[in-house]
Formats: structure tokens, C-alpha cells, sequence
């Protein structure tokens, strides 16, 4: 029933219609909860630190049992992880070279570059400091900073020419799992570039999948091909299992070392979905 008695019939008497009284409290109450669950959509990235509070209540990457979990319906199905909407950007899927098992992908933006992989992790420990120990181990060259993501590597990586190339490389935990990134181009250069700002907060967004699947430390969490929102949809109206395939055959790929995936893997091309995902060929 209307408060202000919309919608009454013409021609008839008319009783005054009994109002429930408001609880002021319960309103606001409601309002600061809509409020907050609207915030919580729009992560919010930390101010630089040496550690990385909130994620999975104020802040992402997500796990998808998070219970502020954004909805991601709409995103990109990856296998071990589901990746957000954004405009202008390329997605390029890591594969192996003998197998054409995915690996991991490669976010493009502007002059900028995010290469994203999943790990499997123990159940009560964190997977980030041991594996940023065995990379400063491994690199001399490499060096710890303050991030929004906690503590970051500053890594610079020899390639092909003789050229070097500048990486930033942030790890978050999550339960049972931690998601790498690994930044380059002016994301990994320059803090207060709109790109930088732009594939931080693409990072953030993302959804981990685990899985239940038994998998040993520093694994990769098993992935796919991408599967679009409406692939996914229509499996789903028809039907189908909405269980996670690609855990059926789990592929005997843990990494020799924190990095030693990244060279036995090429880049594949992947699917177009409209202003997100720009075809690469």
C-alpha cells in the first residue's frame, strides 16, 4: 500500500488509508548497507603498503565463495579465473607449445601489459613471500617496493636484442590460491599513469575459481579456452553440467621455478567479445 494513496478509484467514497509508521533506524540502516554493497562493486585500491588488507571484503582479486563477491555473470570464463569488462583492451591466452594447454593470459592496454596467472596455495599459509624470496633468489637485479597490492618485485628482464625490459610483479593470496600478476610497460614504470591505475584495478576485479580438486603447492590451477557470458548462458538454459570441466584432466604442468612456465609458452589468439576483448591475429 502506497504511503501517499496513489491509485485511487474515482467515484467512491474514500477512507483515509492507515498508515504504518517508519522506522527512521531500519531505513538508514538499509541505505548504509546498499551503499556499502555499491562500494564494495567499485574496488578500492590500497594506498601503497607492505601489506595488502581487505581482500575479499573491501577489495579484490575475489574469490568466487567471497561474500562480496561482485557478479560475474558478464565476465569472461577462463577456467581458473574469470576476467572483468573493460573497454580497449587485447586478451591474448599463454599456452604450451606441445600440449596447447592454457596457461595463463595477457591483459593489453595502451603502452601497458598485465600477464595473469592462478596458483594453487596451501590451505593455511600464503604462496606470495615464498615465491617472491625464490624470484629475488633468482634475479639480482630484482628489488622489493611498497604497492597497493602489498609488496611488489621491481624485475628487469632481458629480452631478445639485447633490450630490457621493466616488470612489476604484485602476488595476492587468497584462500587456497594466489593470483600473479606480472605489469609492464608504463603500468610497472609509472605509478600515477591513467594505465597503471586502469590494469590495477582490472587486477583487482578479477574472480579466482580454485576448485576443489587436489592440487600441490605452486601448481597452476588448471584452465580453458575463454567461454563468453552467453556461451554460458545458453549452456545453462540448455541444461548443462555448470561444473568445471577442465578439472576432469588435470595436466602435470607445476612450474621447475617461480618463472620457468613463462619460456615454454606462446601466445595464442583468442575470441572477440565486442569493446572488451579486441581479436589478436
Amino acid at each position: 500500500m502506497g504511503l501517499f494513496g496513489f491509485g485511487k478509484k474515482k467515484g467512491k467514497k474514500e477512507t483515509e488509508p492507515a498508515v504504518e509508521p517508519v522506522d527512521e533506524d531500519k531505513v538508514a540502516a538499509e541505505a548504509a548497507n546498499a551503499a556499502a554493497k555499491a562500494e564494495s562493486a567499485e574496488t578500492v585500491l590500497a594506498e601503497p603498503s607492505s601489506e595488502y588488507v581487505g581482500r575479499g571484503e573491501e577489495r579484490g582479486p575475489w574469490d568466487v565463495n567471497d561474500e562480496e563477491v561482485p557478479d560475474y555473470d558478464d565476465y569472461l570464463d577462463l577456467g581458473a579465473y574469470y576476467l572483468p569488462f573493460m573497454q580497449n583492451i587485447e586478451l591474448r591466452i599463454k599456452a604450451n607449445r606441445a600440449t596447447q594447454q592454457v596457461l595463463g593470459s595477457t591483459i593489453t592496454y595502451g603502452k601497458s601489459s598485465l600477464e595473469i596467472e592462478a596458483f594453487a596455495a596451501p590451505k593455511t599459509l600464503g604462496l606470495w613471500d615464498d615465491v617472491r624470496a625464490d624470484l629475488i633468489e633468482a634475479n639480482k637485479a630484482a628489488s622489493e617496493a611498497e604497492g597497493v597490492f602489498g609488496t611488489e618485485l621491481k624485475l628487469p628482464v632481458n629480452v631478445k636484442g639485447g633490450k630490457t625490459v621493466n616488470t612489476r610483479i604484485v602476488g595476492v593470496d587468497g584462500p587456497r590460491w594466489m593470483l600473479r600478476g606480472i605489469f609492464s610497460g608504463v603500468a610497472a614504470t609509472d605509478p600515477d599513469s591513467p594505465e597503471t591505475e586502469a590494469l590495477n584495478k582490472f587486477f583487482a576485479d578479477i574472480v579466482v575459481e580454485r576448485g576443489e580438486e587436489p592440487l600441490a603447492p605452486r601448481d597452476l590451477i588448471p584452465m580453458h579456452p575463454p567461454v563468453a557470458p552467453a556461451e554460458r548462458k545458453a549452456a545453462d538454459e540448455a541444461g548443462e553440467e555448470n561444473g568445471k570441466e577442465h578439472f576432469k584432466d588435470i595436466p602435470d604442468n607445476k612450474p621447475k621455478g617461480p618463472l620457468s612456465q613463462d619460456q615454454q609458452t606462446e601466445v595464442k589468439t583468442t575470441l572477440s567479445r565486442g569493446p572488451m576483448f579486441s581479436e589478436v591475429r
